[in-house]
């Protein structure tokens, strides 16, 4: 009984130690937060929307791609630039207001599945190891 135990103990303890990544849950870093101007929309037909927009850093202006749609022409959205800038062409962005995967409050959720998860293996183990293994009958004898 106490391997099982240690084994589940152990295993949560380390995907405690793991951090988000493990349980699927990640941090986006979506970079530092500019404004922008749509300079070509994209509309929201095309699942794989794409628009062009133009943004300030460091006195420099840039062109960079947005996954998204539905914004208009000349529109100010807030967007997340990578850092470090490249020096030229265009830049991937993301709008800085979403992010992409779950968000940060399913983690206990996740953890605590993983701990029922843990328990319920354990408690089979146990119940296996517990049940006494009963010997097959001998076949009866046959009468001629």
């Amino acid at each position: 009984m106490a391997i099982p135990v240690a084994a589940g103990v152990l295993v949560v303890l380390l995907a405690w130690l793991a951090g988000p990544g493990l349980l699927g849950i990640a941090n986006d870093d979506l970079g530092a937060p500019v404004q922008a101007e749509v300079t070509k929309p994209a509309s929201c037909d095309n699942p794989n929307a794409v628009e062009t927009v133009r943004f300030t850093v460091g006195g420099k202006t840039h062109e960079g791609r947005l996954n998204g749609c539905g914004h208009g022409q000349g529109e100010r959205i807030g967007i997340g630039v990578p850092e470090p800038m490249p020096a030229d062409g265009t830049v991937t962005v993301g709008a800085a207001d979403t992010s992409t995967g779950s968000s940060d409050a399913r983690r206990p959720l996740g953890l605590a599945l993983l701990v029922f998860a843990c328990f319920s293996g354990g408690m089979f183990v146990y119940l296996w190891l517990s049940v006494p293994l009963r010997p097959k009958p001998e076949p009866a004898a046959k009468v001629s």
